[in-house]
């Protein structure tokens, strides 16, 4: 690690909103630091909030002026270094911890050579007949190679007034050991303890990087097509409209449209599902998708920082700046516990002396030195904010993308689930299953009618209508076109007034007409105010949606409810069929928040409730629920913006599997602590009654800290 104060000139990188700047670290080893770092750039002038993510390198600052961002990235840059030297603020987001590894590689190999030196020495000092003075002289020489890094750090914190850092507790239990003549105890405890740091950072950018292979979905190059030929660019440097080719192998750089060429798709990267989707002329491609057969010529319809692969690293890389409380507890926790412990450790070392007749000083400076080393809480500072990355990047691998640490910790305390119908728990994909007209108009009649009126909605129904009729329709005919929102439309066809709706409709227009009851949607007409007959327009279920509803009772969900617009009928039907608890139909868009209101009042747990619903329609209540999951199809950026959870899939039970990767995530971080907290009272007891070494109390420190953050990477071994 560099010694270097200075802070290099920062560009200010382009902003995904005006005042809103990401940056790469680079240099970042310390989980602590990190947490300094976020604290006093947030409060520098001007910022109104910075997020320094120790898991993924990134620094997202939001100033109160853009303007001012230069000089508050350069101030950035200067606290980095000062607060961790070799730390560095870089405008290149793509440059992650990957490039920052091979540059700290050589650093790495220095390391390990003055490692291997100053254990050789310690060897020869220990083993070897020696005058006492060369000796010692051999302990100090070993223990600087060794430990001079620490020391070093610990020297510059202590001139800023910083103490109670990993640094500064180790170099005075080291220091300590030397003055009361533990030399080789001394030297051996600051190689484990730097070996024991070695393979913890090892631990650390290999977890990062298995986080990172989760969502690698970004791709490195575009093939546009230009007037001179075939031109290799980044994907950032290609406009809408342009012409780029795909080879097979390749991932889709863009989003856009098929011209020419026939092929399937490999979408695992973005759903998670494995089955490849085929594509031809005129089908629409998403970024991230992987080309498995033929070459395509793809029209781009977004840009790269708006298409689907941007968005969706954007939303897991900034998942991790919205904290679960169990990682807000450990922050604030870690920074009371170490002081505590400090001020113990010297109440140890002074008291028992003063106060225990022939109790001997140098023993209890021993006990509390063990106290010292044993305080630092890396192993929860570290681990436990990787467990819940870890846990966003295994759900984003399964399609499941989770906006923040804080919903994928609400997904453990869930108590009520509430389900759209329409594009959640069914396809949406409508068609007429029934045409029945009365009086003396044909079935044919009847339908072209129905179909006369809905060909200016685009409902899903509407549609259905139109595709049953089959025909061209004279748009011409139609005049006088009123709709009523979620009941019915009404117009003037070929001089007759036609009314196609739901029954309360008719009813309201006084219009007297036979009930059906069917587990379908019922579409009634009316023409020149008497009943003209009606059509049935049936859903299906989607095929996991039963299996979703029976993993989510295994899970323990206490009561899952239906809200629909659908006739009672309909919903009823669909609610017997999964075995819902409770299904209210029949619901106006500004009905179901109120709907929804009192499901919520009705509980009588204090469990999280959760709204499923299929997108923007549905935003007024996945706003209001405490938990809002969209079923986010690749592609569609309403259900994206409008959810905390999104389900690329449109699998309904992908819910559950959400739950079950956050009840992994939270049984991973309690196992954490427990652990953690656990080994270190253990040996914090130990030494105070004079039972523990100085290596029990390194393995308590870096030991604990490096199982803890192996077991955080189990999560990542969460799979379908």
């Amino acid at each position: 690690m560099s010694s270097s104060n200075s802070a290099a000139p920062v560009q200010v990188p382009k902003a995904h909103h005006s005042n809103q700047h990401i940056f790469q670290m680079t240099g970042l080893g310390c989980a602590t630091c990190a947490a300094k770092i976020e604290a006093e750039i947030s409060q520098l002038e001007g910022v109104q909030s910075a997020r320094l993510d120790f898991v993924s390198q990134r620094l997202i600052i939001e100033a109160l002026d853009s303007k001012a961002m230069l000089q508050i990235t350069q101030k950035a840059g200067e606290i980095a270094a000062r607060i961790e030297p070799g730390a560095a603020v870089v405008a290149d987001t793509s440059a992650g911890s990957a490039t920052a590894e091979i540059k700290n590689a050589p650093a790495r190999s220095i390391r390990l050579f003055l490692f291997g030196i100053g254990f050789v020495l310690l060897l020869l000092a220990q083993f070897s007949p020696l005058p006492a003075a060369l000796s010692l002289l051999l302990f100090i020489v070993s223990y600087l190679l060794i430990g001079a890094e620490v020391i070093l750090a610990a020297l510059r914190n202590i001139a800023r007034g910083q103490l109670f850092d990993e640094n500064f507790l180790m170099s005075l239990a080291t220091v300590g050991a030397f003055a009361i003549g533990d030399y080789p105890e001394a030297v051996s405890v600051m190689l484990f303890y730097q070996v024991g740091e070695f393979f913890q950072d090892l631990a650390v950018n290999r977890s990062r990087r298995s986080i990172a292979a989760l969502m690698d979905i970004r791709p490195e190059f575009a093939n546009r097509v230009t007037d001179d030929g075939i031109e290799t660019v980044p994907p950032e440097h290609v406009s809408i409209d342009d012409i780029i080719l795909v080879k097979p192998g390749e991932r889709v750089p863009l989003d856009g449209s098929v011209l020419e060429g026939i092929s399937s798709l490999d979408t695992s990267a973005l759903t998670g599902e494995s089955l490849p989707r085929d594509v031809e002329p005129g089908s629409a491609v998403y970024s991230g998708a992987i080309n498995i057969s033929g070459v395509l010529r793809i029209q781009v319809s977004k840009p790269y920082g708006e298409s689907t692969v941007a968005r969706i690293l954007e939303l897991v890389q900034n998942a991790s700046s919205r904290k679960a409380p169990t990682e807000q507890f450990i922050t604030k926790f870690a920074r009371y516990y170490t002081p505590a412990v400090v001020f113990a450790a010297a109440a140890l070392a002074f008291l028992p002396p003063l106060l225990i007749p022939g109790a001997v000083f140098s023993d209890w400076l021993h006990r509390a030195l063990i106290f010292l080393v044993v305080s630092c809480p890396c192993a929860l500072v570290v681990s436990i904010p990787l467990t819940f990355f870890g846990g966003i990047g295994s759900a984003s691998h399964q399609g499941i993308l989770v906006k923040g640490s804080n919903y994928l910790e609400a997904l453990n305390a869930i108590d009520t689930v509430v389900f759209d119908k329409t594009g959640t728990l069914t396809r949406g994909i409508f068609s007429v299953t029934e045409v029945s007209a009365a009086g003396d108009l044909t079935d044919a009649r009847l339908l072209q009618l129905a179909a006369q009126i809905e060909q200016f909605s685009n409902h899903p129904i509407a549609v259905s209508i139109c595709k049953a009729y089959g025909q061209k329709l004279d748009s011409g005919s139609v005049t006088d076109y009123q709709e009523a929102s979620g009941q019915g439309l009404s117009a003037t066809i070929d001089g007759q007034s036609v009314l196609a709706g739901n029954s309360r409709y008719l009813g309201s227009q006084g219009i007297e007409h036979e009930q059906v009851v069917t587990a379908g949607t019922v579409v009634y007409l009316a023409v020149a105010g008497q009943y003209a007959g009606h059509l049935v327009i049936s859903d299906q279920l989607k095929a996991d949606s039963l299996s979703a509803i029976q993993r989510l009772r295994g899970l323990g969900i206490r009561s899952i409810a239906l809200l629909t617009g659908d006739t009672k009928s309909t919903g009823q039907a669909i609610g017997s069929q999964l075995g819902l608890d409770t299904v209210l139909s029949e619901l106006l868009p500004h009905q179901k928040v109120a709907a929804f209101e009192s499901l919520a009042d009705a509980r009588t747990t204090k469990g999280k409730i959760v709204f499923v619903g299929d997108g923007i329609n549905d935003a007024p209540v996945l706003a209001r629920s405490d938990v809002g999951i969209a079923m986010g199809g690749i592609g569609s950026d309403a259900a994206i913006e409008a959810a905390d959870i999104v389900l690329m899939t449109d699998e309904p039970s992908k819910l559950a599997t959400a739950i079950e990767i956050a009840r992994k995530t939270r049984t991973i971080v309690w196992q954490n602590i427990v652990f953690a907290l656990g080994v270190k009272a253990i040996i914090l007891l130990l030494g105070a009654l004079g039972m523990a070494s100085m290596w029990a109390a390194v393995f308590g420190d870096v030991g604990v800290a490096l199982i803890a953050v192996l077991n955080a990477m189990r999560i990542l071994r969460k799979r379908n």
